[in-house]
This record gives structure tokens, C-alpha cells and sequence, in this order.
């Protein structure tokens, strides 16, 4: 079966993207990147440099130093589909970036969207 065309998609054709969404409905550049952050484990210095790397999608999730934990709290909808019943792993991550991002230009609160950790400050 041939893998979604995405997954070789560079990561930086795709980023102006979720700046542009972003900032059209007046969030920044900064808040994309903290939520790409919070979800990968990349510092801004290396989210920078992938980015300007041209890595693609699936080396870009692929070399993330810690995808985040909490991140299977991410539920709802994109593109038709409920992001918690994605089962290809690289999609799933991939449309968990999506669905932060429309949470992001949505207007929803940073506090919201980080989630925290499960056994977190309760």
C-alpha cells in the first residue's frame, strides 16, 4: 500500500501555513511555535534548523526528542476525522499538529492547548 504523499513533504512547505492560519485570525508566529515545541520537544533552535533543513515530515517526527506525553489528550475533529481514532502513527502526530493549530487560530487559550500531563498538578 503507498504511504500518504504528506509523509515526504518537507516540513518548512507546510509551517508558513500554520503561521499564515494562525496569524490571519491574530495569533503570532511565536504561539506555532511553542505549540511545535510543546509537541515535539524541539528547542527553537532546532525547530529552526529543520525547518530550514527542509527535513521532511516523517524525519521531522522521526528525530523529535520527546514527542510529548500528553499529547493523546488532543481529541476532536480535522479533515473529517476524530484525531484519537487515526491508527497510522505518523498521521496520527501529524493531525495532532493540525488540530492544535485550528485550537490555536480557533482563539482558544495557550493554557488549553498545552495540555498538561495526565498525572499532572490536578
Amino acid at each position: 500500500m503507498a504511504e500518504h504523499r504528506i509523509y515526504g513533504m518537507s516540513f518548512a512547505s507546510v509551517y508558513p501555513h500554520y503561521v499564515t492560519k494562525a496569524e490571519r485570525k491574530g495569533r503570532t508566529r511565536a504561539e506555532v511555535d511553542e505549540i511545535i515545541r510543546w509537541l515535539t520537544g524541539y528547542s527553537q533552535k532546532d525547530l529552526e534548523a529543520r525547518i530550514a533543513g527542509g527535513v521532511d515530515f516523517r524525519a521531522f517526527f522521526a528525530d523529535a526528542p520527546a514527542m510529548n506525553a500528553a499529547r493523546d489528550q488532543i481529541k476532536g475533529v480535522i479533515c473529517g476525522i476524530r484525531v484519537e481514532n487515526i491508527e497510522e502513527p505518523l498521521m496520527r502526530e501529524i493531525r495532532y499538529l493540525d488540530k492544535l493549530i485550528d485550537e490555536l487560530a480557533k482563539g482558544k487559550a495557550m493554557e488549553k492547548i498545552l495540555r498538561p500531563p495526565a498525572s499532572g498538578n490536578g
